[in-house]
């Protein structure tokens, strides 16, 4: 069972139990079909049948041809009334990852990286955005894996979620060219969500060794086997954080433009113009050799910069 499904699953079953009593009789709203089979958890329909809700809400069915319409129909023979596909296109958005990882075997990938108005990519993340309710922190929270340089790791803190409660991302660090792995502020709690991808097993640091963290030696990295090593872990989704030595994901980029495994891509432009450039400027992605059209791209206002996002 991929964690997303996990988590939606335990959601539903301790909102139910929170709910107690005044379950009973009332109108549940879930936005995905509750489950009818034994995995990692219990069927999802008996807990609704225990609690004696009189209708459920549901916002789609499953696409797991496990659960498909096979939920819909335990609540309805213990006699729920269910109504389905309620607000449908926003809860497939809101279940987007789980959706394309149940339809293609593959993870969810995003590339999120931030401009200047002129043009040139940033290390820098917005005013307030890596806290609680910036964009930054709710993207983390959303995605069950970000990959990020080790170059950026070297100079900053580990990405975390600030949301209360958030589930944090498994941390991939990317280390293709080599050079010493010495990630800053590393907590034990850190390392038990991180893994190393690197093309020498050399490049880690003593400091980083000792800390147990898990390595794989990849040459090249490749984001086919990434996306295949999340997969076995049940991951659904996973994001590309393009920031430290744009170098680094060179080759991964091609890699998920090739074999059209790139699906969607948060870009956030920042109220700054930056003279220097510092060597980040969008070569990384203008080799890339393609024209991608991005569809139904939105824009959203975070403080003083602003966050496109759009599909492939």
């Amino acid at each position: 069972m991929p964690d997303q499904q996990l988590r939606d699953n335990l959601i539903q079953v301790f909102a139910l139990r929170n709910a107690g009593n005044l379950a009973k009789n009332a109108t549940a709203y879930v936005s995905l079909e509750p489950c009818n089979h034994y995995g990692r958890t219990p069927p999802c329909t008996e807990a609704f049948i225990k609690a004696k809700v009189k209708r459920v809400v549901l916002g789609m069915v499953d696409p797991n041809p496990i659960v498909s319409s096979r939920g819909v129909d335990r609540l309805r023979d213990a006699g729920i009334d269910v109504t389905i596909c309620v607000e449908e296109q926003l809860c497939k958005r809101l279940n987007e990852a789980y959706i394309h990882q149940m339809l293609t075997g593959k993870p969810f990938l995003t590339l999120r990286y931030s401009l200047s108005i002129n043009g040139y990519l940033l290390n820098q993340l917005g005013e307030g955005v890596t806290e609680s309710g910036g964009y930054y922190s709710r993207l983390l929270q959303e995605y069950d894996a970000v990959i990020i340089s080790s170059s950026l790791c070297n100079k900053f803190p580990v990405p975390v979620s600030q949301e209360p409660g958030a589930n944090q991302p498994l941390k991939i660090i990317i280390s293709p060219s080599g050079s010493p792995i010495q990630i800053s502020s590393l907590t034990e709690e850190a390392t038990s969500g991180m893994v190393i991808f690197t093309e020498n097993e050399t490049a880690v640091g003593p400091e980083t060794a000792q800390k147990g963290i898990e390595t794989v030696v990849l040459d090249p990295i490749n984001v086919t086997a990434i996306l295949e090593y999340c997969s076995r872990r049940g991951l659904c989704s996973v994001l590309i954080d393009l920031r430290g030595r744009c170098d680094d994901f060179g080759e991964l980029l091609n890699d998920a433009i090739e074999h059209n495994v790139l699906q969607k891509l948060t870009v956030e432009v920042l109220p700054l113009w930056d003279g220097n450039g510092d060597g980040n400027s969008l070569w990384i992605l203008e080799r890339i050799g393609r024209r991608l059209k991005v569809n139904n791209l939105q824009s959203n206002n975070s403080r003083q910069s602003i966050v496109l996002e759009g599909y492939l």
